[in-house]
């Protein structure tokens, strides 16, 4: 597997984590328990994907990102998001957390449109497939709640 690929993972890593931080952070913050509970559902979705990932560039040989980093825009809007979820409602809340959705999407969809090994592509077009899912999960609950404001 070439290192550009490795790399590709070493970024999906370091982004589902950071939406993992993410979704936990919403769950602390939001009122609504159904919503607490989806978030951590959602938290352990990407800790699931994160060792899919991890396992994945071990087998090739390689070492797995450990954590986020601060490497990168996609990165980036994580952490502004956590630092907005403190003392919002959970409309704010879901609406930050569609953000966030928005830019991991970005990053499986820039990721499939590289040049994948076919023994990874898999993977990451499951992987996407559920943050699509995720996103309109999301998306779908902020719509509900902006209309009953």
């Amino acid at each position: 597997m070439s290192a550009d690929s490795v790399s590709i993972l070493n970024e999906l890593i370091q982004i589902t984590k950071d939406s993992e931080e993410g979704f936990r952070t919403a769950a602390e913050n939001v009122k609504e328990p159904s919503l607490k509970q989806l978030f951590l559902e959602k938290a352990e979705s990407c800790n699931s994907a994160i060792t899919d990932l991890q396992r994945k560039v071990k087998e090739i040989g390689s070492r797995p990102a450990e954590s986020g980093s601060l490497l990168g825009a996609m990165h980036r809007v994580w952490v502004s998001i956590k630092g907005t979820l403190t003392g919002q409602d959970d409309l704010a809340i879901l609406r930050e957390c569609e953000r966030g959705e928005d830019a991991i999407k970005a990053a499986y969809a820039k990721a499939l449109k590289s040049n994948l090994s076919e023994e990874i592509r898999p993977l990451i077009q499951k992987q996407y497939d559920g943050v699509i899912k995720d996103h309109d999960t999301i998306r779908d609950l902020r719509d509900k709640y902006a209309n009953a404001q």
